[in-house]
């Protein structure tokens, strides 16, 4: 489920937000997936749309979610395929941030900042 404000949107299913960004008096939205592109407020829910879809399970064998998400990624430019490659290297990437993250850090990193315990 998609939740919405004025300012933001985001999803229970996935990490991925969008977020309005003002400029120029005018009201454009940004993904967190594809930050480089300024939209409007319909793209960036399609955006968000084609995230979730993406991201069940589920939708992988459903015709219509399959043309759902189709509709989504053309709305934004897209093939649903280039959609696909940029959402999985960004659930790489924070795996990868996630998995270090929890890493023990070697045992001369660990005591660096306590010199009379190394050595």
């Amino acid at each position: 489920m998609i939740r919405t404000t004025e300012w933001t949107m985001t999803s229970d299913i996935t990490p991925e937000t969008a977020y309005r960004n003002t400029g120029a008096g005018r009201r454009l939205w940004r993904l967190s997936w594809l930050p480089d592109r300024l939209l409007t407020r319909e793209q960036a829910r399609a955006g968000m749309e084609l995230d979730e879809i993406l991201s069940d399970i589920d939708s992988v064998h459903n015709r219509v979610a399959q043309a759902r998400a189709a509709d989504c990624a053309a709305e934004l430019g897209l093939l649903w395929e280039q959609a696909v490659i940029m959402l999985s290297k960004r659930m790489i990437a924070r795996l990868q941030l996630e998995q270090h993250a929890n890493e023990e850090p070697p045992v001369t990193e660990r005591y660096r900042h306590r010199p009379h315990l190394v050595g």
